[in-house]
């Protein structure tokens, strides 16, 4: 039994309150139960101040103003509590008024038998997903999402009727707040089933409204180098993008497993890890191909120059109109930018020079090795014209790359051998552009071992500084 199911059963047991949907179907299903949905007969913020004060110093907010709903949040943050007033004066009634079945069932706070006049149960029995109404996507069109996102957490099928009322109201969703939107895609692609959550979406007509920008890659035809046009080819790096995030062993090898996966587990930003905004990245690597498309003058090869760069921008666009933090926008740009470096590396002699090594890694910072599983799981998901050849070359550069990359990330890039000023005097020039250029030679020599001293690093300056 929950702490917290305990803890508010206490703090309310004078007035009445039920345990509601979310709550319920986790209990029924035998989940762990963390969070708690409570509806009560009276005033949600004098209940919920009762739990607060009954755990001992948790918080205890507001969480919405329109419908008057608050929130409690243990201290230890190992359960929270949402409370709302009952809706039209019945919990009957009450449960009329949720989006789907299997969250339209209730049991009271002090205990007993559940409570479930719409047969939630049964459909949960069924793993079948229903509204709980006619009017659940009228109500809040955010539901369409919603019947995505539980859909693929809670592995069940939405029924005809409710698959058919959602693709009516899915235009809808343009006029929900992109907060709103965003917290349920998030979850969606974070789910182990993602890549079935966004064909859900697309069905439903909810891609073309939230995420324009992936629906537009439909049909965009590519060269002989993928079987896949970039829709198709988009959904597959989701799949191996997932793949590496749960076992990248199997793939890049068992030397570095361990790193990668506490890697990818780091929490990044908006309650995302680097896994999950990996997945992020993997959604927009190709979103201005599009925009870039072209056909060489002679043989007819498709091109997309520039999707790198102009991909980033919109990628921070995207995330930006979902209100996603700069943190993840920046990264997610970054992966964008820097997916195709890697692959361009693979036709340098290899091994390659540690210089290509330093300049990949600099360019690539902060997201070096994010980036480089990134160009992997694109290039796994590319097989067309000499496919087989191809990955294998880039999966043995990658191995190496990250080896390097896990290195740069723990270290950072050598320290510097001499300072701007101590530069600019020993060679009798200004502090300006050029001194920052020099120094950034010297960063690119030390790194691949030519120069380790002070004084090395001065005479390899002066002579880059020498007239000709």
């Amino acid at each position: 039994m929950s702490d917290g199911l305990e803890v508010a059963r206490a703090a309310l047991a004078d007035r009445p309150a039920w345990l509601v949907g979310g709550a319920v179907r986790d209990r029924v299903l035998g989940r762990p139960l963390t969070d708690l949905d409570l509806v009560v007969d009276g005033d949600p913020e004098q209940a919920a101040r009762a739990i607060a004060r009954a755990a001992g110093k948790a918080a205890c907010f507001a969480l919405s103003e329109d419908f008057g709903a608050w929130r409690v949040v243990a201290r230890d943050r190992t359960w929270q509590a949402d409370l709302e007033r009952l809706r039209g004066g019945s919990l009957q009634e009450d449960l009329r008024l949720r989006d789907f079945t299997v969250n339209a069932i209730a049991e009271p706070i002090e205990g007993g038998g559940t409570i479930d006049p719409l047969g939630g149960l049964e459909d949960l029995s069924a793993r079948r997903l229903r509204m709980a109404g006619p009017e659940a996507f009228a109500d809040d069109p955010l539901r369409v999402l919603r019947l995505v996102r539980i859909a693929v957490e809670m592995d069940l099928e939405p029924e005809e009727q409710t698959s058919a009322a959602a693709r009516a109201h899915s235009g809808e969703l343009s006029r929900v707040s992109a907060e709103r939107v965003f917290m349920e895609l998030r979850r969606i692609l974070s789910s182990t089933s993602a890549r079935h959550g966004l064909e859900l979406l697309d069905g439903l007509g909810a891609m073309a409204v939230v995420l324009p920008e992936l629906a537009a890659l439909q049909g965009i035809e590519q060269s002989r180098f993928h079987h896949l046009d970039v829709y198709g080819h988009t959904l597959a790096v989701l799949d191996r993008t997932i793949e590496l995030e749960s076992d990248p062993g199997s793939i890049l090898g068992e030397e570095h497993a361990a790193e990668l996966a506490g890697l990818l587990a780091e929490p990044l930003a908006d309650e995302m890890t680097r896994a999950e905004a990996l997945r992020w990245g993997a959604l927009l690597h190709d979103a201005a191909k599009p925009l870039t498309r072209g056909v060489r003058p002679g043989d007819g090869r498709v091109t997309f120059i520039g999707h790198d760069a102009q991909g980033a921008k919109l990628a921070r666009t995207v995330l930006g109109r979902l209100r996603a933090s700069e943190r993840l926008r920046a990264h997610v740009a970054g992966l964008v930018r820097n997916h195709l470096r890697l692959g361009f590396l693979v036709h340098e002699p290899q091994p390659l020079e540690r210089r290509a090594v330093y300049v990949y890694l600099r360019a690539c910072d902060p997201v070096e090795v994010d980036v480089t599983l990134l160009s992997v799981a694109d290039r796994l998901a590319t097989r067309g014209e000499g496919a087989e050849r191809a990955i294998a070359a880039h999966v043995a550069l990658a191995r190496g790359m990250l080896r390097d990359a896990l290195h740069w990330r723990a270290d950072g890039p050598p320290r510097p051998l001499v300072r701007g000023d101590e530069l600019a005097a020993d060679l009798g020039i200004a502090a300006g552009p050029r001194v920052g250029e020099l120094l950034e030679e010297l960063a690119e020599a030390q790194y691949a071992g030519e120069i380790a001293t002070c004084d090395q690093a001065l005479l390899y300056a002066r002579t880059r500084s020498a007239p000709s």
